[in-house]
């Protein structure tokens, strides 16, 4: 299982508006993209969904941009995931169990069912707000002069 550009794309991108976003200004999507290194177009895709599923407001105008609909502490990995990705089913079987003649005496579905919520189970257990802290923690670490 690979999650796509538009899963880690998009869980970058909102710690990166989570991270820059203060007093309530918006963070231009432009930033965004440069800050991440990620195509302004495709991130204009990945916003538009987000924004469509509540995460996040668009503000018009000369000093529009983005903003967290919610604050960071509220938003977990796996919502941003689930609504790039949809959720974490690794075969088909688990949520449809009419497309496997075997599924409810299958082994293997109870396996792929189990890991499917523990991947999820992961994923919430990170906010935004956590994500950020870590990340400036790496960041930190990255720009660390040692002298000897």
């Amino acid at each position: 299982m690979k999650v796509s550009t538009k899963g880690r794309y998009g869980l970058r991108a909102m710690m990166d508006l989570a991270a820059h976003q203060s007093d309530g200004k918006p963070v231009f999507l432009s930033e965004i993209a440069r800050r991440q290194g990620i195509s302004e177009k495709y991130l204009e895709h990945i916003f538009s969904t987000l924004k469509t599923n509540g995460l996040i407001v668009a503000m018009r105008g000369r000093k529009g941009g983005f903003l967290l609909n919610k604050p960071a502490s509220e938003i977990t990995a796996s919502t941003i995931v689930n609504i790039l990705e949809g959720p974490c089913e690794l075969v088909d079987c688990v949520s449809k169990p009419t497309t496997c003649d075997r599924s409810e005496s299958c082994a293997s579905r109870d396996i792929w069912s189990l890991l499917g919520s523990k991947i999820d189970e992961v994923l919430s257990g990170f906010t935004l707000e956590q994500l950020v802290v870590m990340q400036e923690n790496k960041s930190h670490k990255e720009n660390t002069m040692y002298y000897i």
